[in-house]
């Protein structure tokens, strides 16, 4: 079976996937996107440009739509351009690089997108948080960022997202059409691991000292990170032998808090809030897998922060490096953590409960060790990429059967 995968970035969510079943034998994937053309990993790729976007001139509410109907129109004129392509199945990201024009390319060759939000103005991201309010125009544009992924519900044969709850964002009418499959884990590579030396660049720390980790692509209003640090202050005062490893961007990936802000990026803005003792930090920017897997194994918690949002790979990855993991009680993360069981949940705002909580942990971390193993556990039952791969090939096999 040959697989055309569509991402504007590569490896993204498909680029695993895509070296999985390459080297299975079975399959033959090529991978459409934006970056540089050539071959990883036995996966042919091919490069796609945009030649056009949203100027002043569009109106505000529909240059997203414009946007995308420009990558489209890219993908499509890319696939047509490689003469020797012809593939049983695609497989793209809605909203990105859209597969809407490709059944026009292949007419017989079926399209399964993975849907991964729907925007809606009420009890998600646009309102949850009260610091950085979105403005009605972002409200009223939320309606027409929808309407690519509207297209791509209905030109696709089938679909799936990550969790239930994203699953549930879409239209009634449309999830008949969703299945729930998550990403998939690659617990081979994520899984804890002893007698790592303690050590993050050049900075060692002392045996006596403990470790709270903090991951986000971008440190941003979305993420918490905001409250990530009031949380950290109130957790160094009562606790001094502690040592927060963040690893992340100074960048805003989602979100409009650079709105409300004077500084360059939230994280200056954070830190000119408030006095931070900047010793008990250790900010490594993005690091590789291995070196992620490295400072997560040494930690004694792991602190994950979300809005009602996309759910973060660096939870799962956390879960299934055995991390004790203190988390906000938001929608999808509840999929995942079972207060008490395999983790623990406080509210994202209620920041007294959140230090208390870490402070419980980092007096006795050895006592709390269960629920680490348990969240490693999950992840292995469920999300390991030998679980979620079958049940994306059933999918897959499915569309092609009609």
């Amino acid at each position: 079976m040959h697989i055309l995968f569509v991402h504007q970035n590569f490896p993204a969510q498909f680029g695993h996937i895509a070296s999985f079943l390459v080297r299975t034998g079975r399959f033959k994937c090529t991978f459409v996107s934006r970056t540089a053309p050539g071959e990883v990993g036995g996966v042919r790729k091919i490069q796609y440009d945009v030649k056009g976007g949203a100027t002043r001139t569009n109106h505000y509410f529909s240059r997203t739509f414009e946007n995308t109907v420009w990558h489209s129109w890219g993908v499509y004129e890319a696939c047509r351009a490689a003469k020797d392509l012809k593939p049983d199945l695609v497989v793209g990201h809605s909203g990105f690089g859209s597969t809407l024009y490709l059944n026009e390319l292949w007419r017989k060759t079926p399209v399964v997108n993975y849907f991964e939000y729907y925007y809606h103005t009420r009890g998600s991201d646009l309102d949850f948080r009260r610091e950085f309010p979105s403005r009605s125009v972002d409200l009223l544009r939320a309606k027409t960022r929808n309407a690519m992924i509207l297209l791509d519900l209905q030109n696709c044969k089938a679909g799936y997202s990550p969790t239930q709850w994203q699953r549930s964002q879409f239209p009634p009418d449309y999830q008949t059409k969703i299945e729930c499959i998550f990403d998939g884990i690659d617990t081979t590579l994520y899984q804890r691991r002893l007698g790592i030396e303690r050590k993050v660049g050049d900075r060692v720390i002392p045996p006596d000292t403990r470790i709270v980790t903090y991951v986000s692509r971008g440190f941003e209003s979305m993420r918490g990170f905001d409250i990530f640090m009031k949380v950290a202050k109130k957790i160094y005062t009562a606790y001094p032998k502690v040592v927060f490893v963040c690893v992340g961007s100074e960048r805003t990936c989602y979100g409009n808090d650079l709105r409300f802000i004077k500084t360059k990026t939230f994280k200056e803005h954070v830190l000119a809030q408030d006095e931070y003792d900047l010793s008990k930090f250790i900010f490594t920017g993005l690091v590789s897998p291995r070196k992620l897997v490295d400072i997560m194994s040494m930690g004694d918690l792991h602190i994950y922060l979300t809005v009602p949002f996309v759910l973060s790979w660096s939870l799962v990855d956390a879960l299934s490096c055995g991390c004790t993991v203190l988390a906000s009680d938001t929608a999808p993360v509840r999929e995942f953590i079972t207060s008490g069981r395999n983790g623990f949940l406080e509210g994202f705002y209620d920041m007294d409960k959140l230090a208390e909580r870490a402070l419980l942990v980092l007096e006795a971390p050895e006592k709390y060790r269960e629920l680490g193993v348990a969240g490693a556990n999950l992840v292995r039952q469920r999300y390991d990429l030998r679980k979620t791969l079958p049940r994306l090939l059933r999918l897959f096999e499915q569309a092609l059967e009609g």
